[in-house]
């Protein structure tokens, strides 16, 4: 089996990413259930929307185009998820995304980690040449996240989707090339030296 079709688990400091289980269902809705009931810019799934997200996560991945990540923090603990996503193992390129975190672990040393090991994995086993990260114009939190990584912008993708709510979203879109990786990979080290 190609490696683009398998989940690998990442292990960090401040992080593990494993493969997402719908074992993982209760705790999930747990973690998001308190401090993101105002958060429009992404979808965060609860008790009523779940089941279907995972069903779509499911489809994604059998289709070879998503690996869906269960977050954990350095305790263990279920603090998010993430996923590769929009995967074109033809073009050596895929998105890291579908990125929600708990509030607990906001502004931490997690998702630096978690991106730097995701982009490695991108980057150095899958071979990539090109990796994208994607974020709601209106979500200049994620917008800032981005581009501390490291990532250059491409543009704005302008009424490029229609959210759950109804509204048309802009889409900001960056990435990161292969040869901008060993600048990228050592500013994410610099960072979390800042976390150690």
């Amino acid at each position: 089996m190609s490696r683009w079709r398998e989940t690998p688990t990442l292990v960090g400091a401040h992080v593990t990413l494993r493969p997402l289980d719908r074992a993982d269902r209760a705790a999930i809705v747990a973690a998001f259930a308190t401090g993101l009931e105002h958060v429009f810019a992404t979808i965060v799934p609860d008790e009523a929307t779940i089941d279907g997200w995972y069903d779509r996560l499911e489809q994604e991945k059998a289709a070879g185009r998503a690996l869906p990540f269960t977050v954990l923090d350095a305790q263990g603990q279920i603090a998010g998820v993430t996923r590769f996503m929009r995967m074109a193992e033809a073009h050596l390129r895929l998105e890291i995304g579908g990125t929600v975190y708990a509030p607990r672990v906001q502004r931490t040393g997690l998702n630096t980690e978690a991106k730097r090991l995701l982009l490695t994995h991108a980057f150095e086993t899958l071979g990539c040449q090109c990796v994208q990260l994607r974020t709601n114009w209106f979500n200049r939190a994620s917008r800032a996240a981005i581009e501390r990584l490291g990532a250059r912008l491409d543009g704005v993708l302008r009424g490029h989707m229609i959210t759950p709510g109804g509204a048309a979203r802009d889409t900001v879109v960056y990435s990161i090339l292969a040869h901008e990786w060993p600048g990228v990979r050592q500013n994410l080290d610099y960072q979390l030296e800042k976390h150690a």
